[in-house]
């Protein structure tokens, strides 16, 4: 509220109240002036009365903008420009250029569809023949890249069987390994049995005992060879691991790092080895010049001389002989027993720890297990042989899965098999390597097939499966191979199935055995299977994993 005073009269004033309504709304600007003299400004005034509601009818209204259509009329001209003129009077129009066209035939709705299949037919023909062009000639190239192939397969597999084979005969013809040895004698027992069958077969009386007293002799002669064969074999071999052991000492640290990359470090202790390795190699060397040879020895002398001891002392003597009896003259032959003195006294030197301080590491991983930090535990680590009656490490010694007791030693297991049954395990060997391999790359934890050795594994192939592929019937146990049968479980003897390289290549490559096999087959296999199963079922180690397969079998 507001109080103010109007003039009423000429001379009287009446004070009025006015009552004064603060808008709800902005009031627009009206426009106005402005004193330049004074500053003042002057607006324009609005009415003060708050404007009219319209009332809510419940229809949503829209202004005239919205409504209102705005057309727009445009005029269009063609491109070209054309007339039509007709002949009239004072007007002529050649007609020697015009055509004339006469009606034809008409033509029904049911006659232009049946004229639009007929086309519609022979295009079909023609794409058809087009389509089966070409499924011809992917077909016959398809065939061809088949035959090409399958022609590459047979000669790989054929060059692989020559390879094979020649391998095979130079391993009996130079045997270096155990695996070697096997070989040979199983290729002489193999020879014995087929002259034994030959001379029963075709001779009789004095003439079969007479034959047998030859073929005893030949055999003892086979084995007389077979014993320098190994005898070389084995010195060849003793070099080969000396040497190996001693760069062993020298290799340098070695470790990885975040991003991968190997870091390589020299130390003090592997450049003192690297240096007796090349000292070792040199004074082991044949048929060097009489100049380098007394090179080496004058080397090796130095580096001896460093540590004075009753084994340097007897090295230097040796040298010094050797230098001695060269610079007479003396034929190399006559040399041989004195280097190699020298070679294993030095051998010692660098087994020795304090000449060699990295030595000490490689011999702390070697007799670990023989000398226990506790020598009363020393009964858990060591067996008796009853065959050889030594005492032998734990390792020494072959434990089948089905072994309840320890045997014999594996040196009187292999000398028990030269002597009379004379097997081959090589294949044997092969197939459970390549299954461990195979098993390890699935990565999920397999335990069992580390368990089977390879007596287990020969009494699966030879008794259960009977020595051939469950499909082909293929009995080249080079080409054998064992795989899982349902491959969603870790192999075990009844999760198994021995088939061809290239058929186990297929076989995993299955998603479900029902669909690829048939009912009779897969019973087959399953009979198999339980047979594997009753023969370890009676190794303890074996029972859990019994148990947890038969509580799978029941979930599924």
């Amino acid at each position: 509220y507001l109080g103010t005073s109007i003039l009423t009269d000429s001379d009287s004033f009446q004070d009025v109240v006015v009552k004064i309504e603060r808008p709800t709304y902005h009031k627009p600007f009206l426009g106005g002036f402005k004193n330049q003299i004074t500053g003042v400004e002057f607006h324009n005034a609005g009415s003060q009365t708050i404007p009219k509601k319209r009332p809510d009818k419940g229809i949503q209204l829209f202004c005239r903008e919205t409504q209102t259509v705005f057309e727009k009329n445009k005029p269009q001209q063609t491109r070209n420009t054309t007339s039509t003129q007709m002949t009239k009077i004072g007007l002529y129009v050649s007609n020697m250029t015009d055509k004339l066209i006469s009606p034809g035939k008409y033509l029904t709705a049911e006659e232009y569809h049946k004229r639009r299949l007929e086309a519609v037919i022979v295009l079909q023909k023609y794409f058809r023949r087009w389509h089966a062009i070409n499924v011809v000639q992917n077909l016959r190239e398809e065939k061809r890249l088949r035959l090409a192939w399958e022609a590459q397969e047979q000669l790989r597999r054929k060059k692989e069987k020559e390879e094979k084979l020649r391998r095979e005969y130079e391993r009996r013809l130079n045997p270096k390994t155990k695996d070697d040895f096997e070989l040979l004698y199983n290729a002489l027992e193999l020879w014995r049995q087929e002259e034994t069958e030959r001379i029963n077969r075709t001779l009789t009386g004095a003439e079969r005992k007479a034959a047998f007293c030859g073929l005893l002799e030949q055999e003892a002669q086979l084995i007389s060879s077979i014993g320098r064969h190994k005898l070389n074999a084995d010195e060849e071999n003793q070099q080969k691991a000396i040497l190996h052991f001693v760069a062993k000492c020298a290799q340098p640290k070695r470790w990885k790092a975040y991003d991968g990359k190997v870091t390589e470090m020299d130390t003090q202790y592997t450049l003192r080895a690297r240096e007796l390795l090349e000292i070792y190699r040199s004074i082991s060397m044949n048929d060097i010049p009489k100049d380098e040879r007394i090179d080496v020895l004058l080397t090796l002398r130095r580096t001896v001389k460093e540590h004075e001891c009753k084994l340097t002392q007897e090295i230097v003597e040796l040298i010094d002989r050797e230098v001695d009896l060269m610079s007479r003259e003396v034929k190399e032959c006559n040399l041989e027993g004195l280097r190699k003195r020298i070679c294993t006294l030095f051998l010692q030197y660098i087994k020795t720890p304090k000449f060699n301080p990295e030595v000490a590491r490689i011999l702390k991983v070697l007799f670990l297990f023989c000398i226990p930090p506790d020598p009363l535990k020393l009964h858990k680590n060591v067996n008796f042989c009853h065959s050889c009656e030594n005492y032998l490490p734990s390792t020494e010694f072959p434990v089948p899965a089905n072994s309840r007791t320890i045997g014999r030693c594996r040196l009187c297991c292999k000398l028990d098999n030269e002597a009379r049954r004379r097997e081959a395990f090589l294949k044997y060997k092969l197939i459970l390597e390549n299954l461990r391999k195979s098993e390890a790359d699935y990565q999920d934890d397999a335990k069992i097939v580390f368990l089977v050795q390879h007596q287990d594994l020969q009494y699966m192939i030879e008794n259960i499966w009977g020595s051939q592929s469950a499909l082909s019937a293929c009995s080249d146990l080079y080409d054998l191979v064992m795989v899982r049968w349902d491959k969603q479980h870790e192999w075990s003897p009844w999760n198994t199935i021995l088939l061809t390289k290239d058929e186990a290549d297929a076989h995993l490559k299955l998603c479900n055995l029902e669909k690829a096999y048939e009912a009779a087959f897969i019973h087959r296999i399953k009979n198999k299977h339980i047979r594997a199963k009753n023969y370890f079922a009676q190794i303890p180690a074996m029972a859990s994993f019994l148990h947890r397969s038969d509580n799978q079998t029941n979930a599924n």
